[in-house]
């Protein structure tokens, strides 16, 4: 299992939840397993908190964070974890195995307390899953193995799958010595002057599709900044942006 530190470092997403005994299932899978950091964007039914699923977890239902936004929901996390079906679509991230995901997800929770990292792991609606947008504010994504002619699993269910890896992973699992990723308010901070400066300079124009910003948002998420990096880039870019500027 877990540490008690570990387990308060990992923040598990409900993105858009339609059915509210599907919350409370994933509540007590996360009881089950020592997780207790629940937070919900947009949840469909407003009355989750009195799902009879989450036997055992009705305290942590309780304590459940909303939230309007992914980018909210997200925003003191350093670690963003899509988990997906894939199904049709062709995804635009890294994708691991749950097998191999699980690991990476418990180097970044043991990271030494001077440097925490925060992970969330983001579950989509059942009906639609995680959006495109939803998606660009992830790392990578991972996959559950399921079989092909039913590849989509029950929303609490797959939350108890990836728990138990994570629980089961717990004693191999290697402390990270690595500088712990900026917090995910700080790298949207960095995005988002990076594009701001990209138009300032012509390299993107008001036409630009949409795909083009989508992935350079992808792009500095997979540079995984720590925060004395982000905040070294947000510098550079604010000169480079005033420069243009001036020049005009």
């Amino acid at each position: 299992m877990p540490s008690a530190m570990e387990s308060d470092r990992l923040r598990i997403v409900l993105v858009s939840t339609r059915n509210p005994l599907n919350i409370g299932a994933a509540a007590r899978a996360m009881a089950n397993f020592g997780f207790q950091r629940l937070r919900l964007v947009h949840p469909f039914d407003t009355a989750f908190r009195e799902a009879r699923s989450a036997v055992g977890a009705s305290a942590l239902l309780a304590t459940a964070e909303e939230f309007k936004t992914v980018a909210d929901a997200v925003a003191d996390c350093s670690l963003i974890v899509g988990a997906t079906a894939i199904g049709h679509r062709q995804l635009q991230h890294p994708l691991q195995s749950l097998k191999d995901g699980a690991p990476l997800i418990l180097q970044a929770l043991s990271a030494p307390a001077s440097t925490p990292n925060r992970v969330a792991i983001l579950f989509g609606s059942e009906k639609f899953g995680l959006s495109n947008e939803d998606l660009c504010h992830c790392h990578w994504l991972m996959h559950i193995p399921t079989s092909e002619a039913q590849p989509s699993m029950n929303l609490g269910q797959a939350v108890a799958v990836c728990l138990y890896e994570l629980a089961r992973e717990t004693a191999s699992a290697i402390p990270s010595t690595a500088p712990a990723d900026a917090p995910a308010v700080e790298v949207e901070r960095v995005t988002a002057t990076l594009l701001e400066t990209l138009h300032a300079s012509e390299y993107l124009s008001a036409e630009s599709p949409g795909s083009k910003p989508d992935s350079i948002r992808r792009m500095v998420r997979r540079m995984h900044l720590s925060s004395e990096d982000a905040s070294t880039w947000l510098g550079i870019l604010r000169q480079i942006l005033w420069k243009l500027r001036t020049k005009n």
